[in-house]
Formats: structure tokens, sequence, C-alpha cells
């Protein structure tokens, strides 16, 4: 179960991360609430996950994800340059996600 709950937090790290860019300073109400209420389920799903998880594989996780999908959400939205070294790399830290997963 820990792990769903740390995967989870890690989905809601790209989307309030996404949030924070598109809030421009928080000054767009709707992505800084997004932003606020993505942060603190991210934050507290972690620290759930960590009861089970050891730190810092629990948070090598949380940050692989989140930077992952953040990534993917900028080449999809057209942000972000897409190139075939780009996602090389993207493949390379799930990879060494997985690779804790399978190794804890």
């Amino acid at each position: 179960m820990a792990w769903i709950v740390l995967i989870v937090s890690g989905v809601l790290e790209a989307v309030w991360a996404t949030a924070l860019g598109k809030s421009e300073g928080f000054s767009r109400p709707v992505p800084t609430v997004v932003f606020a209420v993505g942060l603190t389920a991210s934050m507290a799903g972690l620290a759930v996950a960590m009861r089970s998880v050891p730190i810092g594989t629990a948070y090598a996780v949380w940050v692989g994800i989140g930077a992952v999908l953040t990534v993917v959400y900028g080449m999809v939205a057209g942000t972000d340059s897409v190139s075939p070294l780009k996602i090389a790399f993207l493949l390379g830290i799930v990879g060494c996600v997985v690779g804790l997963k399978l190794s804890h």
C-alpha cells in the first residue's frame, strides 16, 4: 500500500510543479489553488509512504516520478523540446525508479 501512495504522490508532484509554472507567480487563482492542494497532498502522501519505505528510496522514487511526468507533460504541451537523447534519459530515470522498487 505504501508504494501505491508513493506513486500517487509522485504523480501529484508533477501536478503541483506544472500548476506552479502556470500560476505566473501566484497571480492566477485556479493554478495557484491546484498548486497548493497538489503540494499538500503530495507531501502528505510522501510522509505516509516514508513510514514503510526507506527515506532515501521514497524520496528518489517520488522525485523521479514527478520529474519524468513534468518533462513529459512539457513535451506533450509543446513547451519542452523532444529529442531521442532526452527520451533516453527519461527512460533511464524510469529504469532507476523501477530498480529501486525491485531492490526494496
